[in-house]
């Protein structure tokens, strides 16, 4: 075991409990957590009840398994304090989603769930390799968003420097890092490649550069983009996760030595894997959907929360020391899988194809329609300089190569159209991979 993986944690005392005592502490809280939601929150008593179950009921954390699950709907037909654990007067914060899909999801912290919060993000950052001398430069953006003020105050705790930049105005970014000397970048990876491009064509030398990490979040990070942004920014880039609905981010975060995998802060957190289609539990490592109990909430309790994301976990050990059981990235979701003309398709598969073909760039679209009457799939691609061409006849027999390989993979023809360098919009917040027009 390396000593720079080994030596840099935040609560050592915690991240390297026993199995044993991860569970018992973890039963400990379920329990008392239970009874919480039980007592205060009316829709979880009547639903509770309505099943027969009462927190006495909670014996094991198999147990777990007698609670009704949550899902966003649940969220939106409560709004906007409906789950709420505790009077108004006592929330010192309040977060909410985007909405772009409805009623937006409301969230509120009491001054305890702040704290637990700040601990999450101190971990993950250290786990990342920050330390409280760091410079945090924020290109998240702040408002109503989680990871904004969740990475802001974390990093703050951590004892680092934090540089509230927020998103956008790139050539300003770049001023701070090279004016401030910040050393740690907080943003979605599309806009840390973007402010990478950005800072290439303007003549900024990345590998003279004081940035060393680069702390994502917001969306899932390729690894082709990851590959690529530490490549030519010169830093380590580190994934962590977390959703709103049951803190933000922090609920796991990504190690040195494990670069696939992300640690779940399981004193915090009580997984499991369920079959998305019957919701049954998952034998350990089996790919299905994360559920998620907070064990540490009060202001906004929310119990069996149904993520949609889809990962595998395993409590194997850790080179890096740590104990707390990992979770493989989410990459893809339930509710982002298309269905095109009877065929499943998810947007990582054409991120794993389009990784794999020299002069693509990580940057693509999908565009579904059935104006015809059939479904039809357009994928956008983005070439790199290198791969442009003044031939139409080059260009024409590399899209068609492009669209042969989708097909192979996917099972289903796409139109392909490839797009000059620079040409698919960068994104400042959540990128959007795919925009479907079917009535």
């Amino acid at each position: 075991m390396s000593e720079s993986h080994s030596t840099i944690m935040y609560q050592p005392e915690i991240e390297t409990l026993s199995r044993d005592e991860i569970r018992a502490l973890q039963l400990k809280k379920l329990k008392k957590q239970v009874a919480w939601t039980y007592s205060r929150v009316d829709w979880y008593r009547q639903k509770m009840d309505e099943m027969g179950v009462s927190p006495d009921d909670i014996k094991t954390l198999e147990d777990v398994r007698k609670l009704p699950f949550t899902d966003k709907s649940v969220l939106r037909d409560t709004y906007p304090f409906g789950l709420f654990g505790v009077p108004l007067d006592e929330v010192v914060r309040l977060h909410a989603s985007s909405g772009t899909t409805g009623k937006p999801i409301v969230v509120g912290y009491n001054n305890h769930d702040l704290d637990v919060w700040r601990d999450c993000i101190a971990r993950l950052a250290q786990m990342a390799g920050v330390v409280p001398s760091d410079r945090v430069q924020m290109a998240f953006g702040y408002g109503m968003f989680t990871g904004g003020f969740g990475l802001h105050y974390g990093c703050e705790h951590l004892g680092c420097m934090v540089i509230p930049a927020s998103s956008g105005n790139t050539q300003r970014q770049l001023m701070m890092i090279n004016d401030y000397q910040s050393t740690v970048l907080v943003a979605t990876p599309s806009y840390a490649m973007h402010i990478c491009e950005y800072g290439e064509k303007h003549g900024f030398d990345w590998s003279k550069s004081s940035l060393r990490i680069g702390l994502f979040g917001g969306e899932p990070c390729p690894p082709a983009l990851k590959q690529e942004i530490e490549s030519r920014m010169h830093i380590i880039c580190t994934d962590n996760y977390g959703l709103t609905e049951v803190m933000g981010p922090g609920v796991s975060g990504e190690c040195l030595a494990s670069r696939d995998m992300q640690h779940i802060a399981e004193d915090h957190f009580l997984w499991e894997i369920v079959d998305p289609k019957t919701g049954e539990p998952l034998p350990e490592g089996v790919p299905g959907e994360l559920v998620l109990t907070p064990l540490d909430k009060q202001a906004f309790p929310v119990l069996r929360y149904r993520t949609h994301d889809l990962t595998m976990v395993t409590t194997e050990p850790c080179e890096c020391g740590r104990t707390h059981a990992r979770m493989k990235k989410v990459r893809t979701r339930t509710d982002d899988m298309l269905i095109i003309r009877g065929t499943n398709v998810f947007p990582s598969q054409v991120e794993d194809i389009l990784a794999q073909i020299d002069g693509v760039s990580p940057h693509y679209r999908i565009e579904v329609d059935n104006e015809t009457g059939l479904d039809r799939m357009v994928i956008m691609v983005e070439l790199l300089p290198e791969a442009f061409s003044d031939s139409f006849n080059e260009m024409d027999a590399f899209r068609k190569k492009i669209a042969q390989k989708l097909k192979q993979t996917m099972l289903v023809a796409s139109e392909v159209k490839l797009i000059e360098p620079g040409g698919i919009e960068r994104s400042f917040g959540k990128t959007k991979h795919v925009i479907d027009k079917r009535k």
